[in-house]
């Protein structure tokens, strides 16, 4: 059963993701990306879109239970739109670092207040 979680910041939405990572809670992630989001990982390979492609990115996670460590260091709003960059690491339970890099986002805020990410980028945007 998903908990609910709001990010009320664009900078919150990496902290509620790790929470449902750390949850096993796969479709607790997709409440924190936009229906026609994109999820450019890997960076090599077309974009992951929408919550199917939420659901291909983080499946096999899920299993690990990680923590997402993001500090984000840029947060740029313009009224529903915000761009976010962050440094990051997922935490495995035991503490060795699975994967890290530095982050690009576009963030979207909902009717609802919340926001969600858009276009997520973790190894940054991809070549044109």
């Amino acid at each position: 059963m998903t908990t609910k979680r709001t990010a009320r910041h664009p900078r919150e939405i990496a902290d509620c993701v790790s929470a449902f990572l750390q949850d096993g809670d796969l479709e607790g992630i997709t409440t924190m990306f936009h229906p026609e989001c994109q999820i450019f990982f890997p960076p090599d390979q077309p974009p992951h879109e929408g919550l199917s492609g939420v659901r291909a990115a983080f499946g096999d996670l899920v299993a690990i239970r990680p923590t997402i460590k993001s500090d984000v260091f840029s947060e740029v709003i313009n009224g529903d739109i915000a761009l976010l960059r962050a440094n990051w690491r997922v935490v495995a339970p035991d503490g060795s670092t699975l994967a890290e890099g530095k982050s690009t986002e576009v963030a979207r805020k909902l009717d609802n207040g919340g926001w969600v990410y858009l276009i997520d980028c973790p190894n940054g945007p991809p070549r044109a």
